[in-house]
């Protein structure tokens, strides 16, 4: 079995070919997401922790959680589902599974470092991987270069550099994203400003709207007084 093993602390991805079945037994009915010790593993695992974070069957059908079965299904699956990416709005489709336990016919498995161990392991733990895509949210990259309200964002965008094709290499940096400008500002002044506009000028036509409604009101109620008083007169 193959045991793709990530560390989200370092950034590096490392697999192994393990044969032995009493090695990999640890693994055996356990569910995604479960935290297993990993000491059975070999000498370079003692004090490690590895998270079970999907895999797949020989055949190639992916693991997925919340299917607590260890053996293929098929499941009629829609837009937001894992394994399944529409191609048409409102589409849906059914198709095979993998549960979400881990059994012997597992080809690959995805594992992910929750706790290390005392010993780096070659490639894994002891490298750091840089991210291939800086931040670009204000607020993650006051983040990482612990900045405060008044430093100014745009002066820390990390940029990477891009070769053309004619050889030239230019340095692209992103737009950054929620990023609070006095431009920005003075929009959401101008926003509310028009808003709250809005509401005044309803209120008065709806005044003025009231004021005609009860103005008509007398007119006819005035109408019909002398429309009776000319009947009483005509009878009399």
């Amino acid at each position: 079995m193959k045991l793709n093993i990530s560390c989200p602390s370092t950034g590096a991805n490392k697999s192994f070919e393990i044969e032995d079945e009493r090695r990999l037994r640890i693994f055996y009915d356990q569910r995604m997401a479960a935290e297993v010790k990993a000491d059975a593993l070999g000498d370079e695992f003692a004090g490690y922790v590895l998270k079970i974070t999907g895999g797949n069957d020989k055949q190639g059908f992916p693991m997925k959680q919340g299917v607590l079965y260890n053996h293929r299904v098929r499941l009629l699956l829609s837009e937001g589902s894992s394994c399944y990416r529409p191609r048409r709005d409102g589409e849906r489709k059914r198709k095979s599974v993998r549960g979400c336990i881990v059994t012997a016919d597992m080809s690959a498995l995805s594992l992910s470092v929750v706790r290390a161990g005392p010993a780096p392991i070659a490639g894994l733990t002891d490298v750091t991987v840089p991210k291939a895509l800086p931040p670009k949210r204000a607020s993650k990259i006051r983040a990482l270069f612990n900045l405060t309200k008044a430093d100014d964002v745009r002066d820390y965008v990390i940029g990477r550099k891009v070769t053309k094709k004619n050889g030239s290499v230019v340095v692209k940096k992103p737009k950054v994203q929620r990023l609070i400008t006095p431009k920005r500002l003075a929009r959401k002044r101008a926003r509310l400003a028009e808003k709250t506009a809005r509401r005044t000028l309803s209120k008065v036509k709806a005044k003025a709207y009231r004021t005609l409604v009860d103005q008509r009101l007398k007119e006819k109620k005035a109408a019909r007084v002398q429309l009776a008083k000319k009947r009483a007169a005509t009878k009399a």
